[in-house]
């Protein structure tokens, strides 16, 4: 039900993970359909506030310094202090950490929402219990928490959908030394922040690189500075036929560089969200992890994976050191569903 009667200022504290909060989207997009004058702050950690500023839905994004696991009371209590003169009339608070409600708790915001979580009766007043076999998608968990509590999700896509400005991708052009690409792009992204049985094998992305590159396609690596050795595998098994931008890129950059490939080929990874939130063809490689629970939020998205029985196992590395969900996904097969010919 939408309310137009008051202005109403919201805060919302968003989760601490990149693809995460790019699924957060989806709430806010509900959040504004129900309240189209009310304004809504963002309180993001630092790794996570570049993807917030691309939101039309957020007015503000207020920079969290905080790591992850660190509590920090101090400095969340002196946080809630300077958020009190911003007088918010709600806060939703996505994350599940009795960590995250301090702030909104000490800032003295009348109506702090949130699902229970861990320990957060009190510093929260509108508790939700979470059925999770009723609401098995995170993304649908967060458009719960933007409806009035027992109330059913309002229904409709609220896909994720990120805005690039022209001049932020000339800004980014000018930082790397780059100049606009004359071939179709095929974007990479190989990493995986969660651990290696959600990447799909470095020599696999070189022989489709090598293919597509044959076919006068520029392909271009995403990542951050942990993923550079699985670029630079990619590159020596590909004899360099890649554009590698992994770790000389912010987040900023490697969203305005994305909103420009034709096709992106990636793990079950942040950038995946990203690329899904720019609305690109893309073509997705699930092991260890499950389209079941944090799918992209596209239907320009294609999932690929294999049916055997230990998967999805949602481990770190394989528990069984066969790897097979991830090693029996031949090249080949990614090929025919990216359709770069």
């Amino acid at each position: 039900m939408t309310n137009n009667t008051t202005h109403q200022k919201f805060l919302v504290v968003t989760p601490g993970w990149i693809g995460d909060t790019v699924m957060a989207q989806s709430f806010l997009k509900i959040l504004k359909h129900r309240f189209p004058d009310a304004t809504i702050d963002a309180l993001a950690p630092s790794w996570c506030a570049d993807v917030v500023s691309y939101m039309p839905e957020i007015s503000n994004v207020i920079v969290s310094t905080f790591k992850h696991g660190e509590l920090k009371l101090k400095e969340r209590i002196k946080l809630g202090k300077q958020l009190r003169k911003s007088q918010y009339d709600r806060a939703y608070i996505l994350p599940n950490s009795f960590k995250s409600a301090i702030t909104p708790f000490i800032a003295g915001i009348p109506k702090r929402i949130g699902w229970r979580g861990e320990m957060r009766y009190g510093v929260l007043n509108d508790i939700r219990i979470l059925d999770k076999e009723a609401i098995p998608l995170m993304v649908d968990r967060y458009k719960a928490l933007a409806q009035d509590k027992n109330n059913e999700i309002i229904q409709g896509e609220f896909f994720p959908k990120l805005f690039v400005a022209e001049e932020k991708i000339k800004e980014t052009f000018a930082k790397l030394n780059m100049s606009y690409p004359e071939k179709k792009i095929l974007a990479f992204c190989p990493g995986a922040e969660f651990g290696d049985a959600k990447r799909w094998p470095s020599k696999y992305f070189a022989e489709v690189a090598m293919t597509c590159h044959a076919k006068n396609w520029e392909v271009w690596l995403f990542g951050g500075p942990k993923d550079v050795p699985i670029a630079k595998e990619i590159q020596e098994a590909s004899g360099h036929c890649c554009v590698d931008l992994t770790g000389r890129t912010s987040l900023s950059d490697a969203i305005n560089l994305l909103s420009l490939a034709d096709n992106v080929l990636t793990n079950d990874t942040g950038l995946m969200h990203i690329a899904a939130a720019l609305d690109k063809p893309m073509t997705v490689v699930y092991g260890s992890s499950s389209p079941g629970f944090t799918p992209p939020l596209s239907d320009k998205a294609k999932i690929e994976m294999v049916d055997i029985e230990c998967s999805p196992c949602f481990k770190r590395e394989c528990p069984l050191g066969h790897f097979k969900c991830m090693n029996t996904l031949y090249p080949e097969k990614i090929l025919q569903s990216l359709q770069t010919s």
